[in-house]
């Protein structure tokens, strides 16, 4: 009955947020699907499909680029696969996060990291932390993913004594093995060294934080920072992944310093490279201790769980397509001691997978100010009205839907919904303009000023791993694929009818 009795005055107390802040505006004449529920909008449609897309990607085809959604509690939001307005968004300072981060990322990553800042503090801080991520930089952390990826092939050779497995779940594995990689490259030291307890908890926090990212997203502020101190073992865990990132990021960071001290060389992760540039008197970018020890969380957490989820669902398309797996290990066979940027099938193949999983497939943002929207196509309010443009009013909800946008058929062909990699090497991909993202012009890692700060890590992290995993193992479906697309704050592999991730594949060395 108190559990009730509460649930009902957060709703009443969210319902009247909602109307006092809600103003009529242009959006209210864009056409958009009738919505299900006031309360809940079209969020359960967008967030909770049986498969990702089941309701999104029919609305695109039915209601254009550009439609409106129903938010919380009667709240309109404009979802957007427009590619000139998604170019216009992103590489924009007139919008800023949403909810989402501004309620959950707050708690989770501190203040002062770079994933919150705003403004000049984001521009100083994002110069600096660009260091670390070079395309020189990055090259130099190609040794600690081939170790990482080798030791995932010894535990899965290991594991199956050079025999055909039976089916097995490879989320587990490939979170644990980026996260290491996350860690030795950003931090310079080992999992294990960051204690048990940092370790239970990151396991915790990777299970739960999608989850309450997406209570995040309806929640004002102000209740948001009141819940967060609920006793609830989600909130808890956020809370104590907050106390421990604050106190290992400063003792990582004395280490460092006490190590220059003495004459030895710390440059060789991110951390020590924005050290190094602090104590070399260099002041340009250069960030004192405090505020690189406040980067512990950023480096940490969005370095893992993605790249993870996009190899998983990478090795799925090739156990689903076996001839074009054997197509892909034949270039890698034939091309021993090359460099990866050689490899067009690998390449294109990595292409394909971001394309059809970008991590982040709906991004929310808020307009800060007034502004107008360009479009590539015009679009018919509900009064008849063409409109080439679409006035914002600061305040107004937008979701960015990249997976949509990269779906779209006028762009990727009749088959984009399928898996194709040969798209990106027989030139029959429509151009649709420049500057929407920095890889192959997808808007997987967006772009702008707040582009993916680990985009060209990541690319070089899917190299290593299908390269080293495709050439040692042949990879297989079991009778019936399970596996589905689920949305849990960024896109999953998961099996029917479950939020869990996972993605059982067999495995047979070669």
């Amino acid at each position: 009955m108190v559990y009730k009795s509460v649930l009902a005055a957060v709703t009443v107390i969210l319902a009247l947020h909602q109307l006092s802040r809600r103003r009529k505006s242009i959006i209210h004449n864009i056409p958009g699907p009738p919505s299900p529920s006031w309360i809940y909008g079209h969020m359960l449609q967008l967030i909770f499909s049986p498969e990702y897309g089941d309701h999104e990607f029919v609305w695109q085809k039915t209601f254009g680029l550009i439609y409106r959604l129903k938010g919380c509690f009667g709240e309109d939001s404009l979802m957007i696969s427009d590619p000139v307005a998604l170019q216009y968004i992103v590489n924009s300072t007139k919008f800023g996060q949403g909810p989402v981060l501004e309620n959950v990322v707050n708690m989770l990553f501190g203040k002062k990291s770079l994933v919150v800042v705003k403004g000049g503090a984001h521009k100083r801080l994002r110069g600096a932390m660009n260091m670390g991520f070079t395309a020189a930089a990055v090259r130099t952390y190609q040794p600690v993913l081939l170790r990482a990826v080798q030791e995932l092939s010894e535990r899965l050779e290991e594991s199956y004594g050079g025999v055909s497995s039976s089916s097995l779940n490879l989320c587990p594995l490939l979170g644990d093995t980026t996260f290491r990689a996350a860690v030795q490259v950003g931090l310079g030291c080992s999992a294990e060294d960051l204690g048990e307890e940092f370790l239970v908890n990151n396991l915790q926090i990777v299970r739960s934080a999608p989850h309450i990212f997406a209570i995040g997203a309806s929640l004002p502020t102000w209740i948001w920072r009141t819940m967060i101190h609920a006793p609830l073992a989600a909130f808890k865990d956020i809370r104590t992944a907050t106390r421990l990132t604050r106190q290992l990021g400063r003792r990582i960071v004395d280490a460092k310093l006490d190590s220059a001290r003495q004459g030895l060389q710390i440059d060789t992760d991110v951390f020590g490279i924005l050290l190094a540039k602090s104590l070399g008197g260099k002041t340009r970018h250069a960030l004192s201790p405090e505020e690189v020890a406040a980067q512990f969380s950023a480096l940490v957490y969005t370095g893992q769980d993605p790249t993870a989820n996009t190899i998983a669902f990478g090795l799925l398309e090739l156990a689903r397509h076996p001839e074009f797996q054997q197509k892909l290990r034949a270039e890698i066979q034939s091309n021993v001691g090359a460099s990866y940027e050689n490899m067009p099938v690998l390449n294109a193949f990595i292409k394909e997978v971001l394309r059809l999983y970008p991590s982040a497939a709906l991004i929310q943002r808020v307009a800060v100010e007034d502004t107008i929207l360009p479009l590539s196509d015009s679009i018919k309010t509900a009064t008849g009205e063409l409109m080439n443009e679409i006035p914002i009013r600061r305040g107004q909800l937008l979701t960015l839907g990249v997976a949509s946008f990269q779906r779209l058929e006028r762009y990727w062909g009749t088959d984009a919904q399928k898996f194709r990699p040969s798209r990106w090497l027989d030139d029959t991909i429509t151009p649709y303009g420049s500057d929407l993202g920095p890889y192959a012009n997808l808007a997987s890692f967006l772009n702008g000023h707040r582009v993916c700060l680990g985009w060209r890590f990541a690319i070089l992290e899917m190299q290593v791993f299908f390269h080293e995993l495709i050439s040692k193992f042949h990879f297989t479906l079991s009778e019936d694929d399970l596996v589905r697309v689920r949305f849990s704050g960024i896109l999953i592999p998961a099996l029917r009818n479950s939020f869990e991730k996972a993605a059982p594949i067999c495995i047979t060395p070669i």
